[in-house]
């Protein structure tokens, strides 16, 4: 896989680059709410810039239906790309039309421009490869380089991702590159004891990362809304709590699976319940009751690992060297809720193990609570590509970088 400095070193003055990056930021109306990920790409676009390159930024965000949604412009990315850079960035209202050719047309050497949401065209995710090849087409005519720097999105066969490198001379960004090697001192050459922690909400999500992780992990925590299939699983009432019953029989497998090859598998002791979920937006009081885990009352659900359980996991991550997080424990957004994802982030801070936080909501978590994101060893940009890397799955978007 060609790097960035290769390409640096080789000279991109005056030529037209095309960055795919992962600018899919969250948004309230128009203002941005986590600036994570354009922060992210930021060393890569000033680094050409800087070395006189025409810089064509592309992103998806969100999920439009493939045609122009004003919900979903990244007008306001292309904006906050700007203030960091500390100088204007031209935007083009349209992907490959008019809008966008002369923007790019228009560019200086080394002046930034961001094309509006590649999604807006529905040849970006179509799964007809003649009809994503076309898009790739149209898109390659605006550049003379591609470079890759959208981790959050290289496990998608999209235009933009997939087809796009192979029409084009390309090579990785800092960020990929950056990902792809944090990610294999998860996967070959592990420094052990390495620990897991997994949340969020589905544990149907997680299935395909711990049925790797049952061979290659020596501890792993279950928390986040996942638990109850795993509570469940065990015999254990979980109330209305969020459960896959589908589920319960692959569990069920897991928990047998960890126990023979010896995988320490470990499960909340107590959780935090009550009987309705809690107001996000007003963030009322939600007056939550700690219960045993294996008593949770018929009539309520679990919201956030408990007191106790806080305290064991923090003790199960205080020896690792390796811990790979992904998935809050509750519902953090929720100050009431948001302690079990408190206790797991300070105990990855105050753990002298190299850690790795899994991108997604544990990401958006980690800055929500205030958390100093270089106290962790690396946050990822993508929640979905860091578990499919993880799971051994051939990613798209770096199949298509390798020469």
């Amino acid at each position: 896989m060609k790097t960035i400095d290769e390409l640096l070193s080789e000279g991109v003055a005056g030529r037209r680059v095309f960055v795919r990056a992962d600018l899919n930021v969250p948004l309230d109306g128009t203002t941005i709410t986590d600036d994570g990920r354009i922060r992210a790409v930021l060393p890569t676009v000033k680094a050409l810039a800087d070395a006189g390159a025409k810089v064509v930024v592309a992103s998806h965000l969100g999920r439009p239906k493939g045609a122009p949604d004003p919900a979903f412009s990244l007008a306001p990315a292309a904006t906050r790309l700007g203030e960091l850079l500390g100088s204007a960035v031209a935007f083009a209202t349209d992907t490959v039309g008019e809008s966008a050719r002369s923007t790019v047309a228009d560019l200086a050497d080394g002046q930034v421009a961001v094309i509006e949401n590649l999604r807006f065209n529905a040849g970006e995710t179509a799964k007809d490869d003649a009809e994503r090849g076309a898009f790739a087409d149209q898109l390659a005519a605006l550049a003379d380089v591609y470079v890759g720097d959208g981790f959050g999105a290289v496990h998608r066969k999209h235009a933009s991702v997939y087809d796009l490198p192979a029409r084009l001379p390309h090579a990785a960004g800092f960020l990929i590159a950056t990902e792809v090697g944090v990610l294999k001192k998860l996967t070959a050459d592990v420094q052990r004891p390495y620990v897991v922690a997994l949340g969020g909400a589905k544990v149907s999500d997680k299935l395909a990362v711990i049925d790797q992780l049952l061979g290659k992990a020596d501890r792993i925590l279950i928390g986040g809304g996942m638990a109850y299939t795993f509570l469940k699983a065990k015999g254990h009432e979980v109330g209305i709590s969020l459960l896959q019953e589908d589920q319960v029989p692959v569990v069920t497998e897991y928990i047998e699976r960890a126990e023979k090859t010896g995988v320490e598998l470990v499960l909340p002791v107590d959780v935090l319940v009550a009987t309705e979920f809690p107001d996000l937006k007003t963030k009322a009081p939600a007056n939550p009751t700690a219960v045993a885990a294996d008593a949770i009352p018929a009539d309520q659900e679990g919201l956030d690992i408990g007191p106790e359980t806080r305290k064991l996991y923090a003790s199960k991550l205080a020896d690792a060297a390796t811990v790979f997080w992904n998935g809050p424990m509750g519902v953090f957004e929720h100050p009431d809720y948001a302690e079990g994802t408190k206790a797991v982030a300070q105990a990855l801070i105050d753990s002298p193990a190299f850690t790795v936080v899994g991108g997604g909501d544990s990401a958006a978590a980690v800055r929500l609570l205030g958390f100093d994101e270089t106290a962790f060893g690396h946050i990822s940009t993508g929640g979905g590509a860091s578990l499919e890397y993880l799971e051994g799955k051939t990613l798209p978007g770096l199949a298509a970088l390798e020469d």
